[in-house]
């Protein structure tokens, strides 16, 4: 690989023929041999902070020089002030923030052809008294911002990416006692904390954050799968997605990039659709897992009878459940022939909810275990 400053030239010549999005400049500079296809993700962000300072030193020359005459890099410029002698105005270099919504599936398209891992199918032996173990890391918020000076704990993304793992190593252990069929691993429900470049939620609802939307983005990817491989090691996987009010978007593409990138392992199912409520047939259990800041609890009951195909009526024993999520903290209810749970939260209380007074503990993963018959049998926490 040459030089850094030998692949910058290049690629400012490269910008020049008219090549200006920075995941096309590095593809051509591996197709070229100036990098190797293993540097083009860490490459990526370095090229596109060198088209940045191009674009503004070719649009705003005034602004280059005085920057280099007093040794400001000028890709870090991002508003100033011009002071004449009538007015005083405020600007803003016409930079994007970060990569856009288009590089971004460029990006995840290149990486799921790329993704040449072959999972072969792993075969399982009958199991005497079969099990189904539920997963659900809770409002994981990948990317919220908490000081333990203002609200007494800290929060970040390394935390939130360490509790679960933690938490989903802590149920594999707990859950041993039983022989364990299938997995539901249930995602989305907050596992990004933002939906936009302003560092806002969907609804524009704005966040202390932890790090760029985009980089939150690659995090969460990087621990599903992680998550995943570790799961299906233990049993069969099924993938339900819930959509949620943070990351309504990115939420999305995040558990569509998850389903491609398994397309072609026998060992896992996908329920990635849109849809607020998802559900789940096991023996004689239904189970539905939502994440709780649309449908009312009292209306949960007859939208699982009416909106499942697996709802028996009548005399039946089918064991009915609803998992929730949203408000971080424990709730249980028994409905007629439904009981309602909302699960704990190991994401830490940021700012806003310190202040208020919404001090939800304690903050743990949980799971759950279900047998085909007697329905849920054990509810299995692990507490940070």
């Amino acid at each position: 690989m040459k030089s850094n400053q030998i692949i910058k030239e290049r690629s400012f010549d490269i910008y020049d023929s008219g090549i200006t999005r920075p995941t096309d400049i590095a593809r051509r500079l591996v197709d070229e041999g100036y990098i190797d296809n293993e540097s083009v993700r860490n490459f990526r962000r370095t090229i596109s902070n060198w088209v940045k300072s191009k674009y503004v030193s070719d649009t705003n020359p005034g602004l280059a020089l005085e920057c280099d005459a007093v040794g400001i890099p000028l890709d870090s410029v991002k508003h100033g002030w011009y002071k004449g002698k009538h007015w005083s105005i405020a600007f803003k270099a016409d930079v994007n923030e970060g990569p856009s919504f288009e590089d971004m599936l460029k990006d995840h398209m290149d990486d799921v052809k790329n993704h040449a891992f072959k999972y072969e199918k792993i075969k399982r032996e009958p199991l005497d008294r079969p099990h189904l173990l539920v997963i659900d890391p809770a409002d994981v918020h990948i990317g919220k911002l908490a000081s333990a000076f203002e609200t007494g704990e800290d929060y970040n993304n390394q935390i939130a990416v360490q509790r679960v793992r933690e938490g989903v190593d802590g149920i594999i252990q707990k859950a041993q006692a039983f022989d364990i069929e299938k997995i539901i691993f249930v995602a989305g429900n907050d596992i990004l904390h933002i939906d936009t470049p302003k560092r806002t939620t969907t609804s524009g609802t704005p966040q202390d954050t932890d790090g760029m939307w985009y980089d939150n983005f690659l995090i969460a990817k990087k621990l599903y799968i992680e998550v995943i491989d570790r799961l299906m090691q233990v049993a069969d996987v099924h993938f339900m997605y819930n959509p949620s009010n943070h990351d309504y978007v990115h939420g999305f593409f995040l558990a569509d990039a998850i389903s491609n990138w398994y397309r072609d392992c026998e060992n896992i199912t996908f329920d990635v659709s849109i849809a607020h409520r998802k559900y789940y047939a096991y023996g004689k259990n239904l189970i539905c897992t939502t994440h709780g800041d649309g449908a009312k609890w009292n209306d949960l009951t007859k939208l699982m009878a009416s909106e499942s195909d697996a709802w028996e009526g009548g005399q039946s024993k089918q064991r009915r459940y609803v998992y929730t999520h949203h408000v971080h903290h424990k709730i249980v209810k028994d409905d007629i022939g439904v009981t309602i749970e909302s699960l704990r939260s190991p994401s830490g209380t940021d700012a806003w909810h310190h202040r208020n007074g919404y001090q939800h503990a304690p903050k743990a993963v949980e799971g759950f275990i279900h047998d085909k018959l007697h329905g849920q049998v054990a509810r299995l926490s692990h507490l940070f």
